[in-house]
This record gives structure tokens, C-alpha cells and sequence, in this order.
């Protein structure tokens, strides 16, 4: 069974930083190398970004699953790592600060709140990092933030019948635009140019869709009764022209801001101050320090959650190596361990 705990002078093998899709997969093959695996996590549950900010979200690109809900994937990949690994340690709501390397060759992981975890290898697996939305400079938005102006779509039934206005024009408003359509009474899109950044394949998806898409509109203001929104009033920035819409929902689609954070005080190697250089191995320039997932970078490197689940499998493997010498890098394949 699965712990949450304060910070503890107990010594483990490999102490992950994330509990995202990437973290969690990181935590099963930990548990098939036989390593105590501690997982901190400074969201209040597993499932990192997908968990946080698009748990209803559908994803196509994860192999075994045709289809499947962001929710769904994180329960799964929970549930994985349960199964090899039921003893490994979780602790929520802690931010990790400091990673000092200690005389002894271990290391001490000291979080926000001064709270102490040791172990013999870190796997950094914290996705982009620190991540929070891009607010659009506009007071009456603000004003009405949680009360009918979102960020995110993290609970897909309170959309339902409901008339949407969503702003953007990347993957985050074209997939919360898409994602409650289907339930919605009515969905507008606007974006302030005619140029979508958006992936291909949902751009299909949104053209084939009943979500009204207008093009050189902003937002200029939200109205509301002071409890919840009411309407909105967009404008095309060619002419200045105004239009309101009746509205229950503003989804601010534009995105999120990420950063390392504390971990460009550490020591570590940074491309572009946004990701952490590793090499074939999962290794960083700190012997004992991995990284994998999308804080990891290499040339060529490809940000998908199929390409994290690879990456931590390397670096569980190589962490082992590195504080066992006697144990090889790779195992043997998993079929031929969980049969023995």
C-alpha cells in the first residue's frame, strides 16, 4: 500500500520528482528492478499536467490504446505501478528547492516547506516544470476567475448545456473548444489572427464541427452579476467593431507558462533554460541525477508521453547500474522476470 509521508532521514534507491504519466511508469520499473522508490510530487495527486489541466482530454498517440481519456491513462498507469511496486512512498504537495549531492555520494532533497528526503539516485520526471496559465490582460477576466472564466477543463460535465466562449487559437483552446462541444448548447472560438497553431488533425476536427470560429476577434470584456458571468463583448481588431454574446462560460485557452524554477540553481546542464541535457543513458552532468520525459532534452528529441515511458525505462535501468554495479543496465524483459 501507498504512503504519503513527511520528509524522513530514511535513505531509498531512487526518488523520482514528478508523478506524471513518465513518473508513474518510472515508479513500476523501479518496482521490477527491486529498488525502494520514494515518488514527490508537488501536486496534491498523481497524473502531473494531464491530471491538472486536461484530465478529460482524449489521447490517440499512446501505443495499446486507440483511444483513451487523459484520467483514464493516469488511473492506468497508477495502477501499473502499483502493481510491481505497492510499497513505494508518495508524498504530495511538496515542491523540491534544493538537491544537494552529500559527502556519502546520496543525496538530500530538501522541499518548499524544509522537509528532508534522501536517496541513493533522483530521476527527474517533473514534466515542464512549474507551469501556470497565460492570463490575457484584461481586469473584468480577472474579476471573474473560477466564476465562469477558466483556464482549464477539468470537469467536463459542468459544461453541459451551457453557452461557451472559448479564446485561442493553439492546442489548448482548439482541444477545450472540441472537448465540450459535444455537451454544450452552443460554442464559440475566437482568435485574433486567421492563423491557427494548433495540431493538423484537430484543425480537421474543428472544421468539422458545430463550434462557430471567428477569426480577428479578442475579447474586450466579461459582464456578469458579480456571482457568475453573463455576457461577453468581443471585437474584430480590424475595424474596432463590437459584438455581445450571451455567455455561462469563458475558457481562456492560451496557454501555459512553464518554467524550471529552483532547478537552474542546481547545477544541471539546461538547454535553453527549459529543459535538462541528458545523454543516451537518461543521465544528466550530475553523476546519480536522470531526467526523462519533457524536462529531458537530447538532440532530436521528441516531446510525446510515448517517448517519456522509453526514456524513465532507460533511466530506472541505468540508476540501478549505478548505485548496484553488480546489477546490469537491462535486465532481461519484463515477461521473462514477472514468470520467475
Amino acid at each position: 500500500m501507498t504512503a504519503t509521508v513527511s520528509g524522513t532521514k530514511e535513505l531509498y534507491d531512487v526518488t523520482l520528482i514528478g508523478a506524471g504519466p513518465t513518473g508513474l511508469f518510472g515508479v513500476f520499473y523501479a518496482g521490477m528492478r527491486g529498488m525502494k522508490t520514494k515518488v514527490i510530487e508537488a501536486l496534491p495527486e498523481v497524473g502531473g499536467q494531464l491530471a491538472a489541466l486536461y484530465p478529460e482530454k482524449d489521447i490517440f498517440d499512446v501505443a495499446g490504446f486507440p483511444r483513451i481519456s487523459a484520467k483514464r491513462l493516469v488511473e492506468q498507469c497508477k495502477e501499473q505501478a502499483d502493481s510491481a511496486n505497492p510499497d513505494a512512498t508518495y508524498v504530495f504537495n511538496q515542491r523540491v528547492d534544493k538537491l544537494n549531492r552529500l559527502e556519502d555520494g546520496t543525496f538530500e532533497l530538501v522541499t518548499h516547506t524544509g522537509e528532508r528526503h534522501y536517496s541513493k539516485a533522483v530521476i527527474i520526471t517533473a514534466g515542464i516544470g512549474a507551469f501556470e496559465p497565460n492570463r490575457i490582460p484584461n481586469e473584468s477576466a480577472r474579476q471573474y476567475e473560477g466564476k465562469g472564466v477558466f483556464y482549464s477543463v477539468t470537469n467536463l460535465p459542468q459544461f453541459e448545456g451551457k453557452r461557451v466562449l472559448v479564446i485561442g487559437g493553439g492546442d489548448s483552446a482548439v482541444d477545450y473548444a472540441l472537448m465540450v462541444e459535444p455537451i454544450a448548447a452552443e460554442v464559440t472560438l475566437i482568435h485574433r489572427r486567421d492563423g491557427f497553431r494548433a495540431h493538423e488533425e484537430s484543425l480537421k476536427k474543428l472544421a468539422a464541427s458545430r463550434v462557430h470560429v471567428k477569426v480577428f476577434y479578442e475579447l474586450r470584456r466579461v459582464e456578469g452579476d458579480g456571482n457568475w458571468v453573463k455576457k461577453a463583448t468581443i471585437f474584430d481588431n480590424r475595424t474596432g467593431e463590437e459584438t455581445t454574446i450571451d455567455v455561462d462560460c469563458v475558457i481562456i485557452g492560451t496557454g501555459f507558462k512553464a518554467s524550471l524554477g529552483s532547478m537552474l540553481e542546481w547545477g544541471l546542464e539546461i538547454e535553453n533554460k527549459r529543459q535538462i541535457v541528458v545523454n543516451s543513458k537518461g543521465e544528466t552532468n550530475i553523476p546519480g541525477v536522470y531526467a526523462a520525459g519533457d524536462i529531458c532534452w537530447y538532440p532530436g528529441k521528441i516531446r510525446l508521453i510515448a517517448t517519456g515511458f522509453g526514456e524513465v525505462a532507460t533511466a530506472v535501468n541505468n540508476a540501478k547500474a549505478f548505485i548496484d554495479p553488480g546489477s546490469a543496465a537491462f535486465p532481461g524483459h519484463s515477461s521473462e522476470q514477472r514468470n520467475k
